[in-house]
């Protein structure tokens, strides 16, 4: 277990029972957050192969098992299970029935399809939350289309305010609408059980991809809907409208600078010693400080220049936002990430103590319990029992690919 035994820490949704059609990363993704928080997610997998995540690599724990798998499914359980199949879908039926939501992260054309959307499932649980996360929607012209989150990158504009200017569109370096979009699935899910158990009724909640992705244009869409603005990239990484807010060059690297407040600023350019800077006329507003962000960046970077970045670091740090450019590496050795208890380690069947990121949210100043992400099916026979299914039966379903 993680660092905070489940039997130690009451877990807020303890109780709650959720069932999720979910593969590779988005849907994933949002119902691990749900399961740290203490959920029962029981992640229902096709039978043999199983979510798509478990055979990415480039590094495997073992069979249909991988670190990209278990980046993305801490908690919960696994049950395989052929929904296209009649028996699947009376195992299905009988599951919902002692369920509280059901998510997924399918096709849009799909929920309706495998019969788990509120329309097949209110009927036999009426309180039942039915949560759909597809790539485009489930009701217009792209509801059949596959896509993906550097897909949504692409059409949203995301590529054109990344990187620096006059180079090739650039996306994320991660997969941050995947990401954004289970933190939305996880949140209707929240909602819609609060709802179900004001009014004993379920419904269907939808997020998509695109939709999450284009929402997440935010204050630059506002701009352009309402003053015709388009916000483009600008150099070293910098805000669109204030500054210094960017990249500055160090003697051995690079340090982001957020002085994008006055009092930043004045703070900033008091601490490196330049207060000659605040003193310039080019300089001493904040609309003349982005009029003249060029020569800025220069008279910066010639300071900046002069000592490595953790000079800056130990001079700048509390008194003016700023951090260090680091690498991966880095990142998870940074002794402030250690001393957060950012990095967990869970017990897996082929690696004593694998290492994971710990969830960010904590109760009570602790971090949630995690344990590792479940084995293909690993829970099948113990719920088709809890469910009534004879020993007998659930050989036969073995049989015959059901589960």
């Amino acid at each position: 277990m993680g660092q905070a035994e489940p039997g130690l820490m009451h877990l807020p949704l303890s109780g709650v029972r959720i069932l999720s059609v979910e593969a590779y990363g988005a849907g994933p993704y949002g119902t691990m957050m749900l399961a740290q928080l203490g959920a029962e997610v029981i992640k229902i997998e096709p039978p043999g192969s199983g979510d798509s995540a478990r055979d990415t690599g480039p590094h495997f724990l073992g069979p249909h098992d991988s670190l990209f798998f278990q980046t993305f499914n801490l908690n919960k359980r696994s049950l395989t299970l052929d929904l296209k199949s009649p028996a699947g879908r009376d195992i299905l039926h009988r599951l919902v029935a002692t369920a509280d939501a059901v998510t997924n992260n399918a096709r849009g054309d799909q929920p309706a399809k495998l019969g788990i959307d509120y329309a097949a499932l209110g009927a036999i649980r009426p309180a039942i939350v039915c949560v759909h996360a597809s790539a485009y929607g489930r009701h217009n012209e792209r509801a059949a289309w596959p896509g993906y989150d550097y897909l949504m990158q692409a059409e949203t504009g995301f590529l054109s305010v990344t990187g620096e200017p006059g180079q090739p569109p650039t996306r994320f370096g991660l997969s941050m609408v995947d990401y954004m979009t289970g933190q939305m699935l996880a949140t209707a899910t929240l909602a819609g059980l609060l709802d179900a158990r004001t009014t004993g009724l379920g419904r269907d909640y939808d997020i998509s991809l695109f939709d999450a992705a284009l929402h997440q244009t935010s204050y630059p869409a506002t701009w352009y809907l309402n003053r015709g603005d388009v916000t483009g990239r600008a150099p070293r990484s910098a805000h669109p409208s204030v500054t210094p807010s960017q990249l500055f060059r160090t003697a051995d690297g690079w340090l982001f600078v957020m002085a994008q407040l006055p009092k930043f600023w004045s703070r900033l350019v008091e601490t490196i010693g330049a207060p000659r800077l605040a003193e310039d006329p080019r300089f001493a507003t904040v609309a003349a400080r982005l009029a003249n962000r060029d020569a800025l960046t220069a008279e910066l970077d010639g300071i900046f220049e002069t000592a490595p970045t953790t000079h800056w670091l130990s001079l700048l740090g509390g008194v003016c936002p700023v951090a260090p450019v680091n690498d991966i590496r880095q990142a998870l050795e940074n002794p402030f990430a250690v001393a957060e208890q950012m990095i967990d380690q869970v017990p897996h069947p082929q690696e004593a103590e694998l290492r994971m990121l710990a969830n960010p949210i904590r109760l009570d100043g602790r971090r949630l319990p995690a344990r590792a992400a479940p084995q293909l099916g690993e829970d099948t026979q113990a719920l088709l029992r809890d469910l009534g299914y004879s020993d007998a039966e659930i050989t036969g379903f073995t049989a015959s690919g059901t589960v």
